[in-house]
């Protein structure tokens, strides 16, 4: 397959989740960048503005691999168990310290993050 060939309807599909995924995690990344953990302590900031780097950087790379998926293989299944993990961090914090307030819009990223993972595994896998 060249480049100047179109999309499979699979890979297409990956690409639309991936640059979900991807301007998900730019925009949450560089938000909680800014943010940080309010009303807590220095070592709690540190770890939440850490985290919202990884995350960042974790669009990026969905991003790319959006953009040139034609030569992706293994990451495209490693981001998607990234956000699938995302989503059972989730759960635990969920079941152990209960849903946060609005509850609709934690559903609402927890949700995707249960559900794109495996439109992303089955799709690209139907690619190949």
């Amino acid at each position: 397959m060249s480049v100047d060939d179109p999309l499979l309807a699979s890979q297409l599909v990956v690409r639309v989740c991936l640059f979900l995924v991807a301007a998900t995690a730019m925009f949450g990344g560089a938000l909680q960048m800014f943010l940080g953990q309010p009303e807590t302590s220095p070592r709690l900031d540190n770890v939440h503005r850490f985290m919202a780097g990884v995350y960042f950087s974790t669009g990026v790379i969905s991003l790319w691999a959006a953009i040139t998926i034609r030569q992706q293989g293994t990451l495209v299944y490693l981001l998607a168990l990234g956000v699938l993990l995302a989503g059972v961090g989730r759960l635990v914090s969920i079941s152990r310290v209960g849903l946060p307030k609005p509850a609709a819009v934690w559903l609402g990223y927890l949700i995707p993050e249960l559900v794109l993972p495996l439109i992303i595994a089955v799709a690209h896998y139907a690619s190949s």
